[in-house]
This record gives structure tokens, sequence and C-alpha cells, in this order.
């Protein structure tokens, strides 16, 4: 996450002092950042062998929003293609050209209040790719409306934050997941202890990332599957089935009720 810190940390230095105290009732340039990367992860299709996400992002401001960023729009769009690239590498997405972010007023907007539409768009020259059905080149999404969050009054303590729970399944026991790394195996030294001949002693290890987590095959006689297809290294989604030898572990993901 190195890279995308040191973004992060560029777009929030384009407004420090005077300029960053004036955005507090304002759109926030980071909160844009993260909000055009969920857009990203949220409109990705899956074809043959890629994934598939938009590269042209239209952001829509209020016009007094649209004003706050007079003489910095410029190196704000900037750092926010630089950022929509670094984190399309990071998942290994695939796109049809460098992305690229276009700002509009739209007077329905309220002070606060943004919205952003996504596209994908074929570099000028390019041959048609074959994208799945459902993500027909050239015509946007649904534009996202999002809203700056209201500051925390200052006498007020913050809310908690909630902390994510993480497990994994195995066998119908539920283990609760708080490392950063989590061996599966045979072996009674293994962090998770998966009772089955057909898995080796070090079968495969649970890895945090960032914010994402992946399982990863150690090396294993019989080898690892994620939803039922053979894998070395795979990302794991809130209700995955990972194989290990015949034994199926459930990996969950999800705040507190």
């Amino acid at each position: 996450m190195a890279v995308l810190r040191t973004i992060e940390s560029k777009i929030e230095g384009l407004f420090e002092g005077v300029f960053g105290r004036a955005f507090r009732s304002h759109v926030q340039p980071i909160e844009l950042a993260r909000k055009l990367v969920k857009e990203m992860d949220d409109h990705r299709s899956v074809s043959v062998s890629k994934v598939y996400v938009p590269n042209e992002f239209t952001v829509y401001l209020s016009p007094d929003d649209r004003k706050q960023f007079e003489g910095y729009e410029e190196a704000l769009v900037g750092e926010l293609q630089e950022y929509l690239a670094e984190h399309a590498r990071r998942e290994k997405y695939a796109l049809l050209d460098t992305p690229r972010v276009l700002v509009e007023v739209d007077d329905d907007l309220a002070v606060g209040e943004f919205g952003i539409a996504t596209r994908l768009v074929a570099a000028e020259g390019s041959a048609e790719p074959e994208l799945p059905p459902s993500l027909p080149l050239d015509e946007p999404a649904h534009t996202m409306i999002y809203k700056t969050p209201v500051p925390v009054v200052p006498d007020e303590p913050p809310p908690e934050p909630q902390r994510e729970v993480v497990t994994l399944t195995v066998a119908g026991r539920k283990h609760e997941i708080t490392k950063a790394s989590v061996v599966l195996g045979r072996s009674r030294e293994a962090d998770v202890r998966v009772s089955d001949v057909n898995v080796s002693r070090r079968h495969a290890e649970l890895r945090q990332e960032g914010a994402g987590y992946w399982i990863v095959d150690l090396g294993s006689t019989n080898g690892l599957e994620v939803n039922g297809k053979q894998v070395d290294r795979a990302r794991l989604r809130d209700g995955d089935r990972i194989t290990l030898g015949s034994t199926e572990v459930m990996f969950g993901r999800a705040l507190p009720s």
C-alpha cells in the first residue's frame, strides 16, 4: 500500500493550511479519491480471462465546491488519475486506456455532495476489446451521488470504529482471524488445524495484504481450490469456499451486527 499512501498524502497536501480548513464543509479531495476507487471496484466485470474496470470517471460538483478547486483542479485531477492507475495495477484490473478524470458542475447538487459516473472508453485507434455483454463500451453507468460526512463536533468524542470480523469455518467450527498471517494445515503447529489425511502439514496460508485477504498454496501435495477452481493464490471475498484435500473451509468477512 506504500505507493497508494504516498499518492493520498500528495492529494491531502494540495490543500493544507488555510486552504485545507476551507474544505471542511465542502467536498474533501481525499474523499473523492476513495470514492473513485470504490466506483472502479463496484463496476468491475469479468470476461473470459480478464477483469475489466471503467477508465473514464466524470465527477459532478456543486458550483460552490467547483469554485473551491480553482487554481488546484489540474493538479488534483492528475493525482486522482495516478491514484486510480495504481489501484488498478495492484488489483490486476484490465484497463482499455489510462484512467481519465473529468470534472463537471451540476446545479442540482448541494455543497458537500458530489456525483460520479463511469464509462469504459477504448483508446483512440485501438481494436474494440471483447467485453462481457453486461459492460457495453462507451455507455455511461448510473451516476452515484455521495455526500461529505458532517464533521464531528469538537467537544463530542468520535464514535468507536467497528472492527471487521474475519473468520475461517472448518467442519462447523468458526475460527476468528486476528493476525495478518495464518497457516492452515494438518500439523498441530498450524494456526488453523485441518484434520484431513489429504491435507499437508502446512497446506496454505491466509494473508492480509492492505485491505484485502489472500489464500496462498504453500506447496501442498493435493493443491488448493477456491469456489471449485484450482489456484495457487487468490483474493478472498465474504462467503468464498476454500477446498483443502477433501475439506471445505468457509471464509467470512463482515462488520458485527
